[in-house]
């Protein structure tokens, strides 16, 4: 049976969180809470794993993009929730805030490529829920940062693993260390982003990206995201990694279909099997 044939979960209900399906096989998630700077509250944590669960359940879902509601796309988390429990103690804040960073990375277990459209301000654990994502658009005008020392407290949601891991160890610690923010462009330098857009037009472009990975071969696209994701130690573990996987994708009616697409001259109409 197809990915497409079978019955799709229902959405679930969520709260400063809103699921749309724009276009066949494409999810986008928009952070919805405009008047604080989309910041996380814990309504919108609740709704996000239950967006994020809804949608690796869903068999029909090929590509996800995240964005915000407004001008900004997250200025991370909420910091009246953070001011709120001065007498907490280390383990009681701890026990707090792995829930809460898990919650927000649980994007990373989707199968399928999530790309985060950065509409506006993605700052602090914003931006360290972008990096969770595959891929990073941004908005040209943008600004984006983890300035967690100058509120005084250390880096979370794994930032410290994510950022040098997409802009490398020197780029990372002049982040951090500064707290400085940067705009669209000069992240585009840093590798920060992918691409940068204008403004106008910026999330039907992000879209028609996100369409089109959707149009892949459903299989070949998410064994390519395992492989990425998995940071191949060696030449020799990415070699087994692939002399596995290529097969898996070559012995799939899709390859059969891309084949004949090319031969014919026309746009290929993958399956998933």
């Amino acid at each position: 049976m197809s990915e497409t044939a079978r019955i799709s979960p229902p959405p679930p209900s969520l709260v400063h969180l809103r699921l749309e399906r724009p276009s066949e096989g494409v999810a986008l998630l928009v952070l919805d809470q405009p008047d604080l700077r989309n910041a996380m509250s814990d309504e919108m944590t609740a709704s996000w794993v239950a967006a994020v669960d809804h949608l690796a359940a869903d068999p029909s879902v090929r590509a996800v993009v995240v964005t915000g509601e407004g001008k900004a796309f997250c200025s991370g988390g909420n910091l009246s929730w953070l001011a709120s429990e001065p007498d907490a103690t280390v383990d009681d804040l701890r026990n707090r805030m792995l829930p809460f960073y898990r919650a927000w990375l649980s994007i990373r277990r989707l199968e399928v490529p999530t790309i985060a459209a950065l509409n506006g301000a993605a700052i602090g654990a914003g931006l360290c829920m972008a990096l969770a994502c595959d891929i990073r658009y941004a908005a040209r005008g943008a600004r984006m940062g983890v300035p967690f020392t100058k509120l005084g407290i250390h880096p979370g949601m794994a930032g410290t693993y994510l950022l040098p891991d997409v802009v490398g160890p020197a780029a990372a610690r002049d982040l951090f260390l500064t707290g400085r923010l940067v705009d669209a462009d000069e992240a585009l330098g840093l590798g920060l982003v992918s691409r940068v857009l204008e403004p106008e037009g910026f999330l039907d472009e992000v879209l028609a990206v996100a369409e089109g990975i959707a149009g892949a071969a459903p299989i070949a696209t998410r064994l390519t995201k395992r492989a990425l994701q998995r940071r191949h130690a060696s030449i020799e573990t990415a070699l087994e990694w692939e002399g596995l996987a290529q097969p898996v994708t070559l012995a799939t009616e899709d390859l059969l279909e891309g084949i004949r697409a090319a031969q014919e001259k026309r746009a290929p109409q993958f399956r998933g099997h």
